[in-house]
C-alpha cells in the first residue's frame, strides 16, 4: 500500500468495533472488510484530512469499507474520470458505499446525468441501484437544471419498477420520491407516473408507487413544494 494513506488505514484500524460490524449487518450492511467505523467520525477524518484526490485513489485500493467511504468524502469531483466512476462501481458490494460514493462525489462530476441514464439499465444489483441514488441525489443538488431531465427520469423509473430485489426497488423508489418533491411540476409529473405504476400486476411496483404517493400527497411535502415555487425557474408546461 502507498506511504500516503498507510497512518489513514492504521487509524481507521485502530477504531475498529466488531460489535458495531453486527449491528451493521443487521441493517444489511456487508460486514466483510468492515471495521465498524461510525459515519460522524468518517465525516470527521475527511474534515481534517481535506480533499485529495491521489489519497482517495488510494483508499479505495484497500478494498476496507471505511476506507472506501472516506475516499468518497474526500476525493475531488472536478479530477474523476468515467473510467473512475466505472471502476468504482463494478466494485460496489453494499448499499451505504454506494449511497455514500453516489451522493458526495458522483452526482457533482460533469459525468453524473450521463451515468445515472447508463447504470440504470445495468443488471448488477449496485450498479443498478447507483443509476437511481445518482438520479435522487441529482434532485435535491442540482439547483440549476430544468424539469425535462428529471422527466426523462420518470420514464427510465417507470422502466425499472418490477424489479423485486430489495437494494433496487427501495432505490428506484427513492428517486421518485425526490423528483416528485422538487417543484410541483415534477409533483405532478411523479404523482402520474405512481399512480399508473400502481395499476402493474407486480409486487415491487404497487409497494414503489403506494409509498411514493403517500409521501408526494401529504400536506407535509404540499407545503414544501409550494414554497419551494416561490423561487421556481424552471416548469414544464
Amino acid at each position: 500500500m502507498a506511504m500516503k494513506s498507510s497512518p489513514i488505514i492504521a487509524e481507521l484500524r485502530g477504531m475498529a468495533n466488531p460489535e458495531a460490524v453486527t449491528g451493521m449487518a443487521r441493517f444489511g450492511i456487508n460486514p466483510q472488510n468492515t471495521l465498524g467505523v461510525s459515519m460522524p467520525v468518517l465525516r470527521s477524518l475527511a474534515h481534517r484530512l481535506g480533499r485529495d484526490h491521489a489519497l482517495a485513489l488510494e483508499l479505495w485500493r484497500s478494498d476496507i469499507h471505511e476506507a472506501r467511504i472516506l475516499a468518497c468524502l474526500i476525493d475531488v469531483p472536478d479530477q474523476v474520470t468515467p473510467r473512475q466512476m466505472e471502476e468504482w462501481v463494478a466494485t460496489f458490494d453494499s448499499w451505504d458505499v454506494c449511497d455514500q460514493c453516489c451522493g458526495n462525489l458522483f452526482d457533482k462530476t460533469p459525468f453524473a446525468y450521463e451515468k445515472a441514464r447508463s447504470w440504470s439499465e445495468r443488471e448488477e444489483t449496485f450498479v443498478k441501484r447507483a443509476g437511481f441514488v445518482l438520479m435522487a441525489q441529482l434532485a435535491v443538488h442540482d439547483k440549476l437544471a430544468g424539469n425535462e431531465v428529471f422527466a426523462a427520469f420518470l420514464s427510465i423509473i417507470a422502466r425499472a419498477v418490477e424489479d423485486e430485489r430489495n437494494f433496487v426497488k427501495k432505490a428506484v423508489n427513492w428517486a421518485l420520491r425526490q423528483i416528485g418533491k422538487r417543484n410541483p411540476a415534477l409533483n405532478r409529473l411523479a404523482v402520474a407516473a405512481a399512480t399508473d405504476i400502481r395499476k402493474k400486476d407486480n409486487s415491487a411496483a404497487r409497494w414503489i408507487a403506494a409509498d411514493a404517493l403517500r409521501e408526494l400527497r401529504s400536506e407535509k411535502v404540499q407545503a414544501l413544494i409550494r414554497r419551494r415555487s416561490k423561487g421556481e425557474t424552471h416548469v414544464l408546461p
